[in-house]
């Protein structure tokens, strides 16, 4: 028996996903390239844990033209799959909606993601040098300081091409 299952997002996690985010980000905005998001009212996946029936990760993207660009990845339950699952999803709606780029940003600090994306085939392509500064103005909530004493200054965009 699997231990949890991929569906969409329905209008009833809306409200859960706004906890999440105040919970795991500091606040129910997320802010890429210097655009601010709200992921609680974007499509999205989410993992269910088959038996408690539980939200136990998410995945919230946004479409321009060709582009698909991942706003949030979390998984409450590391180790298990359940991240790769949800990029899983993203890339074949991606697919099946006629994209051809799947892409995030993080921030310069976050060398776990940066180690995560990378060994599931997503590429570095871009630095936007003084981002994470700049998208601090409009969310003091980022800090200054990240992962290992890091200053985050920078986003780093990171592409998976689509067939």
């Amino acid at each position: 028996m699997e231990l949890y299952s991929i569906r969409n997002i329905q209008k009833e996690d809306r409200e859960w996903i706004r906890r999440w985010l105040v919970f795991q980000w500091g606040a129910e905005v997320v802010i890429s390239h210097d655009e601010v998001f709200h992921p609680a009212d974007l499509p999205g996946f989410i993992a269910v844990d088959n038996i408690t029936q539980e939200q136990i990760g998410l995945v919230t993207y946004h479409f321009d033209g060709k582009d698909c660009e991942i706003i949030t990845l979390d998984s409450l339950r590391e180790g298990i799959g359940i991240g790769s699952a949800l990029i899983e999803a993203v890339k074949d709606h991606a697919t099946k909606v006629g994209c051809s780029r799947l892409f995030l940003v993080t921030t310069n600090d976050n060398v776990y993601s940066l180690r995560f994306y990378q060994k599931r085939g997503f590429k570095l392509v871009k630095i936007n040098v003084g981002a994470a500064d700049r998208a601090r103005e409009k969310k003091p909530e980022i800090p200054k300081t990240g992962y290992f004493g890091i200053p985050i200054h920078d986003e780093v965009e990171l592409e998976y091409k689509l067939e």
